[in-house]
C-alpha cells in the first residue's frame, strides 16, 4: 500500500510505482490540484469543473475529443495511461453517458488518485490495471470512437508504444471514422517526433499534428498532440481553436505535415526506443 506523507497544508504525497506522487492544490481554485511524479508535472485536475483543462496539451488533446462526434453526444473512449484521469473527467462531464476505460499500470497512483480525487460515482469510466498495449489487446474489434495515448515512465513513453505494430492494434480497437490521439514530448532535432509521424502515417490516411510552434521549429522540448483517423480530419476548426487557445498552437497537416517529416522512418517492434529524456531544464 502507498505510504503517504502530508507535508504540507497544501499537498499530499504518496509512494507509487513510478517514484513519488504528489498532488499540490492549485492556489486560485480550492478543490484543483496538479499532480506531480518525481517533481515531473503530469496533469491538473479541477474537482468543481472537469472541462477546465489548465496545461496546453490537454486542451489540445481535449479539441480532438469535442470533434470526434456532434457536441454532447456519447461516445466509447480508451484512455492509454491514467495520470489524475483529467481527460477522462473531461469526456464524462461534456459527453455525459460515455463509456470510457483507462489503462494504468501503477496500481499505486491509482489507489491514490482515486482516493485524493474520486471519480464522480454517475460517471461510466472503469480503470483497469495493467500495461496499455496489453489492455490495448484486449479491446474488441471496433468498440472505440476515441482512443488516448498518454503514457510516460520516468517522463518517456516507453518504446513498445511507439510502432508500427502498436498503432495497428489502436486502428483495430478503433470504429471506423475513430480518432486516435497521442500526446508526444520531443526537443530538437525532433526524430522521435517525426518518426511517430511516420509511424502512425503508416496505418491511419489522415493525419494532423498540433504543438507551440517553438516545439515544432525545434527550439525547445515541449509536447505535441498527434490526430489520427480513416476519416478526413476537422482541421479547420483546430486550427482556429488552436489559435485561440491561451497558449497558441499551430496545427500542421497535409503537404506541410509530409514536409516536417522529412522522410523519417517509421518505428517497429523491432527498433523502437523510448522517447527522449526532456532536459532538466523543462521541469524547473
Amino acid at each position: 500500500m502507498a505510504r503517504e506523507k502530508r507535508r504540507q497544508a497544501h499537498s499530499v504525497s504518496a509512494d507509487v510505482g513510478g517514484g513519488t506522487a504528489e498532488l499540490v492544490r492549485d492556489p486560485d481554485r480550492p478543490r484543483a490540484y496538479t499532480l506531480l511524479l518525481d517533481r515531473a508535472p503530469q496533469s491538473h485536475v479541477d474537482l468543481d469543473d472537469p472541462t477546465r483543462l489548465a496545461f496546453a496539451y490537454q486542451r489540445r488533446i481535449g479539441h480532438a475529443a469535442d470533434l470526434v462526434a456532434p457536441p454532447g453526444r456519447p461516445v466509447r473512449a480508451l484512455h492509454l495511461g491514467g495520470g489524475a484521469f483529467t481527460l477522462a473527467r473531461y469526456v464524462a462531464a461534456t459527453r455525459p453517458r460515455s463509456t470510457q476505460q483507462i489503462a494504468e499500470i501503477d496500481g499505486a497512483l491509482v489507489e491514490f488518485v482515486r482516493r485524493e480525487l474520486p471519480l464522480d460515482s454517475t460517471w461510466r469510466i472503469r480503470v483497469r490495471s495493467g500495461d496499455a498495449r496489453e489492455v490495448l489487446a484486449k479491446v474488441a474489434d471496433g468498440w472505440a470512437d476515441l482512443i488516448i495515448a498518454d503514457v510516460f515512465s520516468g517522463a518517456r513513453t516507453p518504446a513498445h508504444l511507439t510502432s508500427t505494430e502498436f498503432t495497428a492494434e489502436v486502428r483495430r480497437a478503433l470504429r471506423p471514422g475513430g480518432f486516435y490521439v497521442a500526446n508526444l514530448a520531443d526537443g530538437p532535432p525532433l526524430a522521435h517526433l517525426k518518426a511517430q509521424v511516420a509511424t502512425v502515417g503508416t496505418v491511419f490516411p489522415e493525419l494532423c499534428l498540433t504543438a507551440d510552434p517553438a516545439v515544432l521549429r525545434g527550439r525547445r522540448f515541449g509536447n505535441a498532440v498527434l490526430l489520427a483517423s480513416d476519416r478526413p480530419l476537422p482541421v479547420a476548426d483546430l486550427t482556429r481553436r488552436a489559435a485561440t487557445d491561451p497558449q497558441q498552437g499551430r496545427v500542421e497537416h497535409g503537404r506541410d505535415l509530409a514536409g516536417f517529416t522529412g522522410g523519417a522512418a517509421p518505428v517497429t517492434d523491432a527498433t523502437a526506443r523510448p522517447s527522449p529524456e526532456p532536459p532538466p531544464s523543462v521541469f524547473e
